[in-house]
């Protein structure tokens, strides 16, 4: 389909976004790389720079301009392996790009691009390893040294070590249901063959585990560190625990994910995967793990025993890309802000759609706070009584909203969610503190809220339901809002260029009705 270079939210009515279902996404990492270079949105250093702090300090202050390139670091000092780091970052471009649809388009766009493939499933096809790039090279036994062998950062001052999972995907077996969970968690490198999994309470993988040594059984693990955009895309949310993200990344992509199956686990994994690492966590087999610089801005409560995870064998392609994701506290800098933010804001909104509440208009978790977890709003347009307040109680409790999310602001069809700006306006004006603000307690959280204190109260938190809507009962005779009339917005867009002006012009949501003048 054509796609205007900027789309706005005034030309959001005219997409057609069942149009956006016939795009596929990138077939792997190396296929995104080139899609991103083409668009001219890669950045190749090619200065050697050190593995130790010094990677991971470029990206978080090259990366706070927002829509700051991906950043491959050629030369990493002592390896020849290259890291990529801020895989999208703050860009919508690049977020657009790795699930196949147009560039140019909103944050607001995006996230009904989204949706909408999130509500299709594609099941996974397991194909012929024979020629799987993946497994040119294996190394097992005493072959196997992480740190040697791959240039593992190490992200800030106290963390605990370095860190080779955290822009990964990690794939664990449901021992009841027998479908795989993907789900992105951080992993500390300990020895060369060992390395621990933080996983926090509740999260599908740590919910395995536990059954498994429930059973007197290992937990078999396979960690995927060069991975595709895709599937990087969508392990890091929460989805129906009775189901395999692998069919949701193959909605997302367009197509069907095509899976290897491991050499020394009952596992499969991504056949495009750059390096791809199988072990084993045995029962009650723990290590000290952290502290580490998280998403929240914050170290997380340190010295956690974590599962440690025995090595088994490395399978990496020919010259292997090693993916990286920065956590950090100012959002364009923290790479998992806009991703969090978009998925998190389309799986709700479809959550709100299962459930049959009408008037959904937008979602949206502001990457800001806490890399996309700690807030999330809902536009909707009012059409009942007690409509806001259920909305709000549902978005803080659905299985895309449940986790950690503290904040959630119900606001009017004509406030964008996506824009701060008048989120913050509907808050000062329509919302009164007394009447409009509910809080829920003993919800989901993590430990790695630091407002939570003692730390072992974190894996319960609270959450604020903010009513920022007009008030219901006087919404027919509330204060009107001062708005510009449709016909002007367009005759000052026709002249914006005549007028000397060269920023973008721009974009508003509502006008004042005719009917109303």
């Amino acid at each position: 389909m054509s796609v205007p270079a900027v789309l706005g939210k005034a030309n959001l009515a005219n997409i057609d976004f069942h149009e956006f279902d016939e795009g596929t996404g990138p077939s792997d990492l190396r296929d995104y790389l080139e899609r991103i270079e083409r668009i001219g949105e890669l950045k190749r250093i090619t200065a050697e720079v050190d593995p130790i702090e010094e990677m991971s300090g470029i990206v978080y202050l090259a990366a706070r301009e927002i829509g700051a390139p991906a950043f491959l670091f050629e030369r990493v000092k002592g390896y020849d392996t290259p890291v990529l780091w801020n895989m999208w970052g703050s860009s919508v471009n690049r977020l657009a790009t790795a699930i196949g649809v147009p560039t140019g388009l909103s944050h607001r766009e995006l996230v009904l691009a989204v949706r909408r493939r999130l509500g299709r499933k594609i099941a996974p096809v397991v194909i012929d390893s024979q020629k799987a790039a993946v497994f040119t090279n294996t190394v097992t036994g005493d072959d196997i040294d992480v740190v040697q062998r791959f240039p593992v950062p190490k992200h800030w001052p106290l963390d605990g070590g370095r860190y080779v999972g955290t822009c990964d995907a990690v794939i664990t077996r449901d021992p009841e249901r027998g479908h795989l969970n993907v789900g992105t968690y951080r992993m500390m490198v300990h020895d060369r063959n060992h390395v621990t999994l933080y996983m926090s309470p509740g999260k599908d993988a740590r919910l395995h585990m536990e059954r498994w040594w429930e059973q007197g059984k290992p937990c078999e693990v396979i960690a995927v560190w060069g991975v595709d955009p895709a599937t990087f895309l969508l392990s890091g949310i929460a989805l129906p625990k009775t189901e395999s993200e692998l069919d949701y990344i193959g909605g997302l992509k367009g197509e069907a994910v095509k899976l290897l199956n491991g050499k020394f686990t009952n596992l499969q994994f991504p056949a495009g995967s750059e390096i791809v690492m199988e072990g084993v966590a045995y029962p009650n087999q723990l290590k000290t793990e952290g502290p580490f610089g998280e998403f929240t801005g914050y170290y997380a409560r340190p010295n956690d025993p974590s599962p440690l995870i025995e090595i088994k064998a490395i399978h990496f392609r020919n010259k292997p890309i090693l993916t990286a994701a920065l956590m950090a506290d100012y959002w364009p800098s923290n790479d998992s802000a806009l991703q969090f933010a978009v998925i998190r804001a389309g799986r709700v909104w479809n959550d709100l759609d299962k459930l049959g509440v009408p008037g959904i208009k937008g979602v949206y978790a502001h990457p800001a706070a806490a890399g996309g977890f700690g807030m999330m709003i809902v536009s909707l347009e009012q059409r009942y009584p007690g409509h806001a307040q259920q909305v709000l109680a549902l978005a803080a409790q659905c299985p895309g909203g449940a986790y950690f999310t503290k904040w959630i602001v119900a606001v009017d069809h004509d406030i964008d969610p996506t824009d701060i700006n008048e989120v913050l306006w509907a808050m000062a004006t329509r919302c009164n503190p007394a009447d409009g603000i509910e809080l829920l307690k003993n919800t989901w959280s993590t430990g790695l809220d630091p407002a939570q204190n003692p730390p072992e109260k974190r894996p319960y938190g609270s959450k604020a339901l903010i009513n920022a809507c007009m008030d219901h009962k006087h919404i027919k005779t509330f204060s009107r809002r001062s708005k510009l009339r449709k016909e002007m917005y367009d005759r000052i867009g026709s002249r914006w260029a005549e007028l000397g002006f060269t920023q973008e012009f721009p974009n508003i949501l509502t006008f004042e009705d005719k009917d109303k003048l």
